[in-house]
């Protein structure tokens, strides 16, 4: 009998990535746990050569999302996973929620967005006060503040990457810089830092941060995978504040 290989059988994400994004695939493929497949549509509708704002975002959500749905769907996919946190923070929670309804109508399966993924994890850590950063324009984190205010958890402290980095700009920086970032967004007041963007090379500095700064860490891409594998009822290996040492502080809470 032939072996079976350990990288299907448990379930099938569909992720939606978009065009320009260099970064959610490799981190998605880190994370992945035994038995769960991936596969990505690639979304565009937005100018690759212009600044990633809110005004992109809002034409980049909706753009070409009945297609690549559809292309997911015909994967047979159990979830569909939406790779741009950016594109409904930027319209907030009322608008997420309709956002996550319409892919779920189209495609007959569950869907998550980055935005909710990381607003779950927050709330599974008991999380209501965080730090936060991106590498998004200040516009736009003045408008993720906001989301996540509206969703019960206060931006006590935040960091700026320092320029209004391009679509390139934001999966250029490497896990040393966005470990910088991360130690600037902290603050006594902050139960955890959340650091959003599924471009951003986050998920390599979660160990190194939560270390450094003794609590937790939450990506977007890290919380994308999460909720995915929690709502499917699978457990995998999460790197940092969704691994081993948060799920011991969370059961020792219950």
């Amino acid at each position: 009998m032939i072996p079976s290989n350990d990288s299907r059988g448990a379930a099938r994400l569909g992720i939606v990535v978009p065009v320009s994004n260099t970064n959610l695939e490799p981190d998605m493929v880190m994370l992945r746990p035994t038995g769960v497949s991936l596969h990505f549509a690639r979304a565009g509708g937005y100018d690759i050569d212009e600044i990633p704002d809110s005004e992109q975002m809002r034409k980049f959500a909706d753009a070409t999302l009945d297609e690549v749905v559809d292309g997911l769907k015909a994967a047979l996919a159990d979830m569909i996973l939406y790779g741009c946190t950016s594109a409904t923070l930027s319209h907030g929670p009322a608008y997420d929620r309709a956002f996550v309804e319409r892919i779920e109508a189209r495609a007959g399966v569950p869907a998550i967005t980055a935005a909710s993924a990381v607003v779950e994890a927050a709330r599974d850590l008991g999380v209501t006060r965080a730090g936060f950063c991106s590498p998004y324009t200040e516009q736009l984190n003045a408008e993720a503040a906001a989301f996540l205010d509206d969703c019960g958890i206060e931006v006590v402290s935040d960091a700026y990457v320092g320029e209004d980095l391009g679509n390139y700009g934001q999966s250029a920086l490497t896990p040393d810089d966005v470990f910088a970032l991360g130690c600037r967004a902290d603050s006594t007041g902050a139960e955890a830092i959340i650091l959003s963007c599924t471009d951003m090379r986050a998920v390599e500095a979660i160990d190194a941060l939560e270390a450094h700064l003794a609590k937790p860490v939450i990506t977007s891409n890290q919380a994308l995978m999460y909720t995915a594998l929690k709502r499917l009822g699978l457990e995998g290996r999460i790197p940092g504040a969704l691994g081993a040492t948060a799920r011991e502080d969370m059961r020792a809470a219950e």
